[in-house]
């Protein structure tokens, strides 16, 4: 009994460790990957016209464009209870998506492609969005604080309360289900909601930037500074010997024709 005793005590100490170094990974950015910023604003535009053959012929674009229609339900709903257009939903979805699919080859080939679903995330970042817990937090914390830059008014203030006393389980259950991903787009929505009201009360409008928000979306909320010229970049994300930075990506999936009869542009 004694050495059982001294067993579950080593494995409780283990996951505390596990948890512990995550924990330090994410405060310390050793979970973030290399980025990128674009410059020249017409060398730019021309690289977004020029490179969307690198993933729309592709099949990873055909697997995701399947697996994200399933969802339209889900994102249409968190869309509509946030204000915004589904679109700016789901680019970054397809960034983020695009990067899983493309990072580990051997899982596209296993169980992405042959099933047609969306890869979850649930270590550093949850769901198919990649949302950190962090930033959940942030968002979550955003609405309740008249004060904050990105509070979104008194209707917004209650959207995100919780149903138990444990916040934390509650959370992660909401941003990894399984069962239903709205949720991830809720919180999506309200965070892209969020950036662009931070950035017209500045009063730099970034609306109309879907490179500018995806780039802040990749980046968070420390790196969100309001100024007259910013410029997109983040993740770098190779497709098919094809670099891109989040931002680029997310510009060339939103200014294509691509799911644009579902899930319509604003411009």
């Amino acid at each position: 009994m004694h050495r059982f005793f001294r067993i579950v005590v080593y494995i409780f100490a283990a996951i505390g460790f596990i948890l512990v170094v995550g924990y330090v990974a994410i405060r310390l950015g050793w979970t973030n990957t290399k980025g990128v910023i674009d410059t020249q604003e017409n060398f730019f535009q021309e690289e977004i016209a020029s490179s969307t053959q690198a993933w729309v012929n592709e099949e990873e674009w055909q697997v995701l464009k399947e697996a994200i229609l399933r969802d339209k339900e889900d994102i249409e709903k968190a869309a509509a209870v946030v204000g915004i257009s589904g679109r700016l939903i789901v680019t970054p979805l397809v960034v983020e998506q695009l990067r899983l699919y493309y990072s580990d080859r051997e899982l596209f080939k296993k169980a992405f492609a042959p099933l047609k679903v969306l890869g979850n995330q649930s270590q550093f970042s949850w769901g198919v969005m990649g949302i950190k817990q962090e930033t959940a937090k942030e968002i979550e914390d955003n609405l309740k604080d008249p004060a904050s830059p990105w509070y979104l008014g008194k209707a917004m203030e209650n959207i995100l309360d919780f149903k138990t006393d444990n916040p934390d389980q509650e959370r992660f259950e909401r941003l990894t289900s399984e069962n239903s991903r709205y949720y991830s787009y809720l919180y999506t929505a309200l965070l892209m909601r969020e950036l662009e009201t931070q950035w017209k009360k500045a009063g730099f409008p970034i609306g109309d930037k879907p490179e500018i928000l995806a780039t802040l979306f990749n980046i968070g909320f420390e790196n969100s500074k309001p100024h007259a010229d910013p410029l997109s970049g983040g993740a770098l994300i190779t497709i098919n010997d094809v670099n891109y930075s989040f931002g680029s990506l997310a510009a060339s999936f939103y200014n294509s024709e691509e799911l644009e009869k579902e899930f319509p542009s604003t411009h």
